[in-house]
């Protein structure tokens, strides 16, 4: 391909070839970050559902609920994997090109590193109009919804089955078991504690019982089986009981209690609903807080058309030897620029300082070192400051792991 760029006048053909380099690396791009992004969005989803299941596992639908909710949180999950795989499939790809020496092959033809960077840059483009839909616009309506489907399944009430280690509490009544079959209708070591119609309230305890659902699927039946009945009515008397069997029954489901509208909280405003809250005169939420939720998704956007100016030098400093301390410095690196929009936008939010100091300083730092890491490559790329940064870093590393390695063959 070097050859081929060679072989002709810049002024002769030059868009075709360029378009080909352009197919090239996109082509190479592709593939990496959507594997990312899917492991990345699969693996959050995986251990949220399980979070999940957990709590809804008393709900009449828990399963359909765990589905509208993990749906609900896909976009939420999308908008934070999307520059993470972004920036690591082109570090991936940039290594993968220097290894091969097709970079330097690129730069002996005339083809410059702006010209390299290109590409990425319009992807990174494209990646921050996605971002902005799913930031300003998908992610405000799915998190509502979220809560909405998470606040009926909560107070869907109980089906008629217990758990072993489930508690099922309906405002001052609680029920447990230690132990329970696999349909949740033979339990072992009951406890119960509810309130009397007297004012009072009971505890019950039972070594055994049996749950049967009536017919009109309101109620349910509990048998307790060899247990014992402490009750206080409202005067502070006490009585007990020992039974051997104890009939007692308990409704399955009660209503549930409605969910405030949408806006409520500004995570749930798109980003037009928070400019025109903004700039009303008396809004329901704080200023600050509209604003820094405002900047803080646009910079979390627009971010990422400035990722390849930082990966393109990281790649070219981490040769075979030094991928490891790379990895690690993009890895600092991106999770500075959060926390220190997440730190902005905390400081913003209580009036400490204004919107536009406590999101605008994280992103023009960052952005700011991305321009001039890039520039500093187009001279010279590799043998950069970061670039005998990441070589420093490479052989610390390897120092370490030369230390550690006799002692692990002792060890063995």
């Amino acid at each position: 391909m070097a050859r081929s760029l060679s072989r002709k006048p810049r002024s002769e053909g030059a868009a075709p070839h360029l378009a080909l380099i352009d197919r090239y690396v996109l082509r190479m791009t592709a593939w990496p970050m959507l594997g990312c992004l899917g492991v990345t969005v699969t693996s959050l989803l995986l251990e949220r559902t399980l979070r999940l299941l957990d709590l809804l596992s008393q709900s009449n639908s828990r399963f359909g609920s765990v589905l509208e909710l993990t749906a609900n949180l896909l976009p939420h999950y999308l908008g934070l994997a999307l520059p993470v795989a972004f920036f690591v499939a082109l570090f991936i790809v940039i290594t993968k090109l220097d290894d091969g020496s097709e970079i330097e092959a690129f730069l002996a033809s005339g083809v410059p590193l702006t010209r390299l960077a290109a590409p990425y840059v319009a992807l990174g483009l494209v990646l921050m109009s996605i971002s902005l839909v799913v930031f300003g616009y998908l992610q405000p309506y799915s998190r509502y919804a979220y809560r909405a489907v998470l606040h009926a399944a909560v107070n869907a009430g109980w089906d008629g089955r217990l758990h072993g280690g489930a508690f099922v509490s309906d405002g001052d009544n609680i029920m447990t078991a230690d132990s329970a079959s696999l349909e949740g209708r033979r339990l072992q070591h009951v406890f119960i504690r509810r309130a009397t119609p007297g004012g009072g309230e009971e505890v019950l305890t039972a070594r055994s019982a049996q749950l049967s659902p009536q017919p009109d699927g309101k109620t349910v039946t509990l048998v307790l089986q060899n247990g014992a009945r402490l009750s206080e009515n409202r005067s502070g008397d006490f009585d007990s009981l020992r039974f051997d069997t104890f009939t007692m029954q308990t409704n399955v489901a009660d209503a549930a209690a409605l969910l405030r509208s949408r806006g409520g909280d500004e995570r749930e405003l798109t980003l037009t609903e928070l400019a025109i809250r903004a700039g009303s005169p008396m809004p329901v939420i704080p200023r600050e807080t509209l604003l820094a939720e405002l900047y803080g998704r646009l910079a979390r956007s627009v971010v990422l058309p400035f990722l390849p100016l930082i990966a393109l030098p990281l790649g070219l400093a981490a040769k075979r030897r030094r991928r490891t301390a790379g990895l690690l410095l993009a890895g600092a690196l991106l999770l500075g620029f959060q926390h220190g929009l997440q730190f902005g936008q905390g400081l913003a939010e209580t009036g400490r300082v204004s919107p536009e100091i406590g999101v605008g300083a994280p992103f023009f730092l960052f952005t700011g070192f991305c321009l001039w890491m890039f520039a500093g490559s187009r001279r010279r790329p590799g043998e950069t400051p970061i670039g005998r940064f990441v070589q420093a870093l490479g052989d610390s590393i390897e120092r370490l792991q030369a230390l550690l390695r006799p002692r692990k063959a002792a060890a063995s």
